[in-house]
């Protein structure tokens, strides 16, 4: 190891001990809104579902695969855009991604059929893809080691909150306009977040302190000013680390290591796989099951409450236990939760509100956990690729799980059976997490 790394890993273990600042706190909570926006962006479809499917005389099938488009090009944005992140800095790939998603939000108005609706969701999961993967990345870099499990589960938090808020608005509307109104302010909420992340945040000082562009020291010099630590130094970096390529992140699954790199992407697979499925299609199966459209609607909003209670949770209890023991034991007690919540729709409409609450809090509070891990899990180097490349794996769970749960009503499989099929995920996901835990380098 050079001095230079030996440098950067000093300041960084200074840091993670030394107390957060104000700017800190800031860039967390940009990042919260990063999230939250996000939030509302790619589950939009799933709040205009049964308005979009009426209007246009949709089976499940292709109402799946609508479902599934904006989380295809999740997928996209974070296995090819995202590593640019780690060449040309956060920042700036976070605010491209936003003003194109909100731009491809607001085109929406003008879409006459479904295949146009899906290119635009896919163009806009794209930006999403990249801008949530790089909100996860800068909190775990700007959080220090107390805070880090809170403040990350304080990003699921904003993703729930943005869904909430989402379905709130997106049922306010479909009450007194066209579905498409949704979607435009969903895009105009997009620009309006983008435009305070340009003023407040700046970019990641693990991201300065790797050298790539000249003005690089002296950037990370002036922000750890900011930040209240400016007495650390900051070496100067003769050999700067190569730039990645949008390829980067393939590369990640034969590199050293590239065991763990499968082991957490298959558990965020089998963990999105659920989660998608239950927050895409929670709405319409509640209606299905016997309830109102209005109750069905606010079951989905409930389980999104839920959520925000989770990864709140999440946070907390990490500080007493070790983070992934925590997540592991919301992904089993999820799979009870999710087992139960159609079979008490008959009996006991609380129970079933109640259970709904609970797969959001349990399910959420996994999914904080995993988001908390990756990052830990790959060098600043390529930090960004190697989220994205495990975000990739969860959301081809949550693309594939719409469009399979479409395909097995369509095939006439009861909505009790399909909750059981997703609580099966639910416990995969538990599993790769433990081997995951079992491969753990010896330093680690």
């Amino acid at each position: 190891m050079n001095s230079t790394i030996a440098s950067d890993l000093t300041l960084r273990q200074r840091l993670d001990a030394a107390s957060m600042g104000g700017l800190q706190w800031r860039a967390i909570a940009l990042c919260f809104l990063i999230n939250a926006i996000d939030g509302v962006d790619i589950l939009v479809m799933a709040f205009t579902a049964s308005a979009v499917a009426k209007d246009w005389g949709l089976n499940n099938v292709t109402l799946g695969w609508l479902l599934s488009a904006g989380i295809i090009g999740m997928t996209v944005g974070s296995v090819f855009l995202t590593p640019l992140s780690d060449r040309w800095g956060r920042r700036p790939m976070v605010l491209g991604s936003l003003f194109a998603a909100g731009a491809f939000m607001i085109a929406t108005e003008w879409v006459n059929g479904p295949w146009m609706l899906g290119v635009l969701r896919f163009l806009t999961g794209v930006g999403i893809g990249c801008s949530i993967v790089n909100a996860n990345v800068l909190t775990s870099e700007y959080a220090n080691a107390r805070w880090r499990a809170l403040a990350i589960g304080l990003q699921s938090v904003g993703f729930a909150l943005g869904a909430t808020l989402g379905g709130m608005l997106a049922a306010y509307l479909l009450k007194n306009s066209v579905w498409q109104n949704v979607f435009v302010w969903g895009g105009v909420l997009t620009w309006c977040a983008a435009l305070l992340i340009a003023v407040g945040l700046p970019e990641s000082l693990d991201q300065l302190l790797q050298g790539r562009h000249k003005k690089d020291k002296h950037r990370a010099q002036h922000l750890l000013q900011r930040m209240g630590h400016g007495h650390f130094p900051v070496e100067e970096n003769t050999t700067p680390p190569p730039k990645p390529s949008a390829l980067q992140a393939l590369q990640l699954l034969w590199a050293p290591g590239a065991l763990r790199t499968w082991l957490l992407g298959g558990s965020f697979f089998a963990l999105m796989f659920s989660f998608y499925f239950v927050t895409s299609w929670t709405p319409k199966l509640l209606e299905q099951a016997g309830l109102s459209a209005e109750k069905g609607l606010a079951g989905g909003v409930l389980l999104h409450v839920g959520g925000m209670l989770g990864a709140l949770a999440l946070g907390i209890l990490a500080s007493r236990w070790q983070l992934q023991r925590v997540a592991q034991s919301l992904m089993l007690l999820g799979v009870f939760a999710l087992c139960a919540v159609i079979p008490a729709t008959s009996w006991s409409l609380p129970a079933a509100i109640a259970l709904g609450i609970a797969i959001g809090f349990l399910i959420n509070g996994s999914i904080a956990g995993l988001y908390a891990t990756a990052p830990q899990s790959f060098e600043a180097a390529t930090r960004s690729s190697g989220v994205g490349m495990v975000l990739a794996f969860a959301r081809l769970g949550g693309m594939a799980s719409p469009v399979v749960a479409g395909h097995l009503l369509e095939a006439n499989w009861s909505v009790g059976s399909l909750y059981w099929l997703y609580a099966g995920a639910l416990l995969i996901a538990a599993v790769f997490l433990q081997v995951f835990l079992k491969n753990q380098p010896a330093t680690a």
